[in-house]
């Protein structure tokens, strides 16, 4: 995202996206002029996206949040930590003691340095339950690449300042992801460059990796595939997509998209979703769509978006019935938003919230939550609406996490160790691109008393994976049992993206 700041309401203006253009814009607009979409081989996998569309509904929150919004990650906790836009500050949504974020309470964190005022960056939860935030494409509204970076102690409510990669001047926008062992893999954005690192969350240091790529990273994104592998979609090279192994450290060509998917002359992409049957769906800056095979390594062309628009920056969620809710305006910046629902053949429009209309695609965050609900904020420092999207729709109970062992009994104030299988879920959740990352690919622990139904959430950390649709693999996670929580039979649950394991009965004590 490249865009011009308007001082008077310090939100973000559509006049000037990019102060330069790249060398392969000219090569890039003849390929899309010359495409012709193909066919594609997709299906369904739950409710077609007009009987999700029909039932499903938007509900403003009881407590809107006291502050200008911005990107939203979701913590090991079940809270939802929040950006507030151009400053330092962070904010955090805790649902109600019914497990109601729609009730839910606002509380303000701890903020980083006052230097530090983001917008348009990396950030990812790690899987010890820190938060790293990296870059930024702005810095209190000016563009300026940031390099800066910071990480945030959830237990100690700190944030403590991580330095840039060496010889690094300039972050930005960068595309990042954490790779299925955990680590954070970033590739360099606000200059056009092929450098990428890794992070050491144990010492806060960066390692150069990475071979092969074909194209920089400006304006691309990542997706984890079920295989560890992270694809991306170039924006500078016509049609090409890319998958890097994590084991080689290197990239190799994923084949063609067939359709064109950034736009020519901003680069812009939309996200790349996976879904519960290992496909992943790349939404274009363009009006067109691909969906990528994960098993055969193939590309297939889907359904358009209706009326001219995309998703040229955009957040996009994917339901527990893996319907996946795309925000999107027409001709690249222009126009205003609406909401559609892909089903994996067609989109279908879905209802609009109090603003949606009046924003565009890039103005708007997203976050799937442990309820199955999809939070709803705008970001460009204007109007405040957090919003949660609800559809009956129900998941393939094989989607489901499902607890292999832990204890029957837990003891307020400890810390236990549960396994199972699938506790990461089947995709990331919840992805926008390069400028806001918030994959929740990672076991939410809930408790429920049986005498009073009430909800908690326990704070897990320390997966032993951050992969998704692991199969039969063995996960493990840490739980701290929360000290001030009710004690006697209770039902746990591992949550992931939204979908709930069967409860196990434990006693709390």
């Amino acid at each position: 995202m490249l865009v011009e700041m308007t001082a008077q309401s310090a939100s973000v203006g559509a006049a000037l996206r990019r102060p330069f253009l790249p060398l392969f814009a000219c090569v890039t607009a003849l390929a899309a002029a010359l495409m012709v979409p193909q066919s594609a081989t997709a299906q369904r996998l739950g409710p077609s996206g007009s009987d999700d569309a029909a039932a499903s509904t938007w509900t403003k929150l009881t407590n809107q949040p006291p502050f200008q919004t911005d990107t939203a990650l979701l913590l090991t906790d079940g809270t939802v930590m929040m950006h507030q836009y151009n400053s330092s500050n962070w904010w955090r949504l805790t649902p109600d003691i019914n497990g109601s974020y729609l009730n839910g309470t606002w509380s303000q964190l701890a903020s980083m340095s006052s230097t530090y005022a983001p917008l348009y960056f990396a950030s990812a939860v790690l899987p010890d339950g820190r938060v790293l935030v990296e870059g930024g494409e702005y810095n209190k509204l000016v563009q300026v690449e940031t390099n800066m970076g910071a990480i945030y102690d959830p237990v100690a409510n700190t944030w403590t300042t991580v330095n840039p990669p060496a010889g690094w001047t300039t972050i930005g926008d960068a595309p990042g992801i954490v790779q299925k062992d955990g680590t954070f893999m970033m590739g360099q954005a606000g200059q056009y460059t092929t450098r990428q690192v890794i992070f050491d969350a144990s010492t806060l240091t960066w390692t150069p990796v990475g071979t092969g790529k074909a194209d920089p990273f400006v304006e691309e994104g990542f997706a984890i595939l079920p295989d560890a592998t992270i694809l991306t979609v170039d924006c500078e090279n016509g049609t090409n997509s890319e998958r890097y192994d994590p084991a080689t450290k290197s990239w190799t060509s994923a084949g063609s998209t067939i359709v064109p998917l950034p736009d020519p002359g901003s680069l812009e992409i939309g996200p790349i979703m996976q879904r519960p049957d290992g496909t992943a769906v790349a939404f274009g800056a363009t009006p067109h769509n691909s969906i990528y095979n994960t098993a055969t390594g193939t590309w297939a062309a889907t359904a358009d978006f209706p009326a001219g628009n995309d998703m040229a920056d955009a957040p996009a969620a994917i339901l527990p019935d893996s319907n996946i809710l795309c925000f999107t305006s027409p001709g690249v910046f222009r126009g205003t938003g609406t909401f559609y629902l892909f089903d994996g053949i067609s989109f279908t429009e879905a209802p609009a919230t109090e603003t949606s209309g009046s924003y565009q695609s890039w103005q708007a965050r997203l976050l799937l939550l442990p309820s199955g609900e999809i939070l709803y904020v705008i970001a460009d420092g204007r109007a405040i609406d957090a919003e949660l999207f609800s559809s009956p729709g129900k998941a393939d109970p094989a989607w489901a996490p499902r607890i292999t062992r832990g204890p029957k009994t837990m003891t307020r104030g400890t810390t236990v160790k549960i396994s199972g299988t699938q506790f990461n879920g089947l995709t990331a959740g919840t992805d926008y691109g390069d400028d806001g990352t918030m994959s929740t690919n990672y076991p939410i622990v809930r408790i429920t008393n049986k005498a009073t139904k009430h909800v908690f959430y326990a704070r897990t950390h320390d997966h032993s994976s951050m992969g998704i649709a692991t199969g039969s693999e063995i996960v493990s996670t840490m739980v701290d049992v929360p000290a001030g929580m009710e004690t006697g039979p209770s039902l746990l649950q591992v949550v992931a993206n939204g979908i709930p394991s069967k409860a196990k009965r434990i006693t709390i004590q």
